[in-house]
């Protein structure tokens, strides 16, 4: 692993600390310690800039927000060590194929213990949670906009996705249905619809945006992860279509055979997913 030094002198605005010194690959860049006036947590951030980024210096690239940052580049931060989706890997290999058109990747790292309240939209009297607002505000208000100050990439919510898994991908749903106008597609891995009794299925007929404001959706469960969550979004996918989403054109639906709940399985949907929601033009 070549770990690059790398600094950052417009990180002096109390936001954001310098970037570290330790990523695993040089187009990855790693911002520590991102401040919020919405949550209590600072949290690392970490950027994946697409191969030619510094050879194009005039361009502008869609960006793709993921949650549970560390475990999608480096197997020694991720939540079982070793194992991550491969984003750089995957990224790399569809943008050099001519499957994906080049794109900006940031990854927001898990606070930990603070994860299910940030990323579940309603409190549960038995587990807590209803922080994604909140969340959602840290999102759209201040890490966007200091991106966009850092990195060039579009601001137009047709090139602007979020992406996540379990809970990760709950709340990138419910973000993306209420904040329509800032996102323009939406990876749903392995969502976690159970939370507090599927309440995301009405907030869904009750906030379903309008046609011109749909996302793009790319949804999928494997059929290793319990019957349970299986059905459950598999009931989703039922509940997208029933709303307008339209099978191949606005949302894909995927079973994935032996597909598990877990970062093996999830880094082996990133190109497929990278595929349909950022098609090469």
């Amino acid at each position: 692993m070549n770990l690059e030094p790398q600094t950052n002198d417009e990180a002096g605005d109390g936001l954001l600390a310098e970037i570290e010194a330790a990523t695993p690959h040089r187009r990855l860049h790693l911002h520590k310690a991102f401040k919020s006036n919405h949550l209590p947590n600072d949290r690392d951030v970490i950027v994946y800039v697409p191969p030619g980024y510094d050879e194009e210096p005039g361009r502008t690239y869609p960006v793709l927000y993921l949650h549970d940052g560390q475990n999608l580049f480096d197997g020694q931060t991720s939540f079982v060590k070793g194992r991550t989706w491969m984003v750089l890997e995957h990224a790399d290999g569809a943008i050099e194929a001519g499957e994906v058109e080049p794109l900006v990747i940031v990854g927001i790292y898990n606070t930990g213990d603070r994860r299910l309240a940030e990323y579940t939209h309603e409190y549960n009297w038995q587990m807590g949670g209803g922080e994604a607002n909140k969340y959602g505000d840290l999102l759209t208000q201040e890490l966007m906009p200091w991106i966009a100050e850092r990195y060039r990439v579009s601001k137009d919510r047709e090139s602007t996705g979020m992406g996540g898994s379990s809970l990760g991908g709950l709340v990138s749903l419910y973000l993306g249905l209420r904040h329509p106008q800032v996102f323009g597609r939406l990876a749903l891995l392995s969502p976690s619809v159970w939370w507090n009794h599927k309440s995301i299925l009405g907030y869904l007929n009750e906030h379903s945006p309008q046609l011109w404001e749909r996302p793009r959706i790319w949804l999928d469960v494997g059929d290793h992860e319990g019957q349970r969550t299986l059905r459950d979004v598999e009931h989703l996918a039922r509940r997208l279509k029933a709303n307008g989403w339209r099978p191949g054109e606005s949302m894909h639906f995927e079973k994935v055979h032996e597909g598990t709940h877990d970062e093996a399985s999830w880094a082996g949907r990133v190109r497929p997913m990278l595929r349909f929601l950022f098609p090469a033009v």
